[in-house]
């Protein structure tokens, strides 16, 4: 048995998934609304449908993390408050936070309301972790997909040390912690504002001395495929992880 309490965490971009999520037993969801959210593509809640569904999870006991988790410019920050004011009235549980700017602007306006640290903050180290619990006051931080069970165990919680979470299932991206500009370089996409187009998902031809190389099924070059953990549960118990993010 774990030392301390953990959490399965699921994303829930819909009434169908959340709806799933709650009743196979996750006890948080994560899920964005549809500005300052890096998945701006996929299914995403509406601001009218957010305090439903933030009372929805409350009734079964379910948190609700909201992923504010892209770049913010500047000519943005009102809207950026407004959202912070919205989220903050509607009770959600934390939000997950890339840009350090609009953690500085929530410590302001709601100051109440626990932050995460998003993976695409690129925390890779223990003295990472502490810098932003000690200076931004960030409850708990979502460490880079990258990082072995052997960096992981530097992680060991000390009292200066924000809550740990990791992703244990999913998508990875070719990119060091989802900090990709391919997208951007090659369509004016940019992954960091919600904008994705996937280059690293899609097949590719490859040409050598002039000639077409027959790939079979080997066409997605760029993809790392899947992070498939769930066996390496008991391992990160170990080290002090606290929430297991699908």
């Amino acid at each position: 048995m774990p030392s301390h309490t953990v959490e399965l965490l699921a994303p829930a971009g819909n009434w169908d998934c959340l709806r799933a999520a709650v009743a196979n037993g996750a006890d948080a969801v994560f899920f964005g609304l549809p500005r300052f959210n890096a998945r701006l593509r996929a299914d995403n809640f509406t601001e009218e449908e957010l305090p439903a569904v933030v009372e929805y999870c409350h009734r079964y006991g379910v948190k609700a993390y909201v992923t504010f988790n892209t770049l913010v410019f500047t000519d943005e920050l009102e809207e950026a408050a407004g959202y912070l004011r919205l989220l903050n009235r509607s009770g959600v549980d934390a939000l997950i936070v890339q840009d350090i700017g609009l953690v500085r602007l929530a410590r302001k306006i709601t100051p109440e309301l626990p932050i995460h640290a998003s993976t695409q903050m690129t925390i890779t180290s223990p003295e990472g972790a502490e810098i932003v619990h000690r200076e931004l006051g960030i409850d708990r931080v979502v460490l880079a997909r990258e990082l072995s069970l052997r960096e992981l165990e530097k992680f060991r919680a000390t009292e200066r040390a924000p809550e740990i979470e990791v992703f244990v299932h999913g998508a990875l991206c070719v990119a060091y912690s989802g900090q990709c500009l391919t997208s951007e370089s090659l369509g004016q996409r940019s992954a960091n504002r919600g904008e994705c187009a996937q280059a690293c998902r899609m097949p590719y031809e490859l040409v050598v001395d002039g000639r077409l190389r027959d790939l079979g099924d080997k066409r997605y070059l760029l993809s790392p495929q899947d992070l498939a953990a769930v066996e390496e549960i008991p391992a990160l118990i170990e080290r002090g992880v606290v929430s297991f993010k699908i």
